[in-house]
């Protein structure tokens, strides 16, 4: 008997309403209000959907323009430095320990215990401007995987193809770049879509340390000091739906440069 399976946007859609129904229902029974002038920690979905239109689409690209920036700014220098170190580690094999040291470092420093000596060194922003603290720690969270993707995938090259390089007098650079560089395509671009998430939410945690008046960090900082868990759930739910936006879209980007990657043709 033939097996019924749903496609993927099916189950996604099924797995969304699941979640929404728990959620809905948390938020009537275990985690209500209680006692007069109590506020309700977890809104209801429709709660949500109000603090949404009372906030206005103003609001949110006032804010999550300017995180945007700052994440964007962010993934651009974390990847480009981890993409040369990569690539400045096949030519000389040597600084691989080097490398790789820097980047476990970068991945183990708590970014709580960081971000106030950014901020020391950096300064903090002009009024509205994105903040330098910010950037940093965008590009902090995004570097480690983005050197560990791209040398896994830059040591994964066919070692027959490569000797073949050799023979025909190609050097290492030109191994890089006619040989490695195409079999590390792939895992590059799963490295790259998986910092894009990491750049904003470390955008969003540098906006807590930059003193900086627009962005994600300060508004969800104005929504919780006035007890607002609708408009704190509303930016929460935002910045997921962005974060997740992002990596799909690097998604779409991988599928469409490498297909052989699928197994397509």
């Amino acid at each position: 008997m033939r097996s019924l399976r749903m496609p993927p946007w099916a189950t996604g859609v099924i797995g969304g309403v699941v979640l929404i129904g728990g959620w809905w229902l948390a938020a009537l029974t275990v985690f209500r209000s209680t006692g007069p002038g109590a506020t309700r920690a977890i809104p209801t979905p429709p709660e949500v959907v109000q603090g949404w239109a009372d906030s206005g689409l103003e609001f949110y690209w006032r804010n999550f323009s300017v995180t945007l920036v700052e994440a964007g700014q962010g993934y651009l220098w974390g990847t480009g430095i981890a993409l040369l170190l990569a690539a400045f580690v096949l030519v000389a094999p040597r600084l691989e320990g080097v490398v790789m040291q820097l980047a476990i470092i970068t991945y183990c420093i708590p970014i709580v215990a960081i971000g106030p000596l950014a901020l020391i060194i950096i300064g903090a922003p002009a009024p509205g401007a994105p903040s330098g603290t910010a950037v940093f720690l965008a590009a902090l969270s995004c570097f480690f995987t983005t050197v560990v993707g791209a040398l896994l995938g830059l040591k994964a090259a066919d070692r027959a193809s490569l000797d073949v390089v050799s023979v025909y007098g190609g050097s290492r650079v030109t191994q890089l770049v006619k040989v490695r560089f195409v079999a590390a395509l792939p895992s590059i671009l799963t490295a790259l879509q998986i910092a894009v998430p990491a750049a904003f939410l470390g955008a969003v945690l540098g906006e807590f340390f930059g003193k900086v008046e627009l962005g994600v960090g300060p508004a969800m900082i104005a929504a919780q000091q006035s007890l607002n868990a609708p408009r704190v759930w509303g930016i929460a739910l935002v910045s997921g739906a962005v974060a997740l936006a992002g990596y799909g879209l690097v998604g779409l980007v991988a599928k469409a440069i490498t297909p052989w990657a699928k197994g397509r043709a």
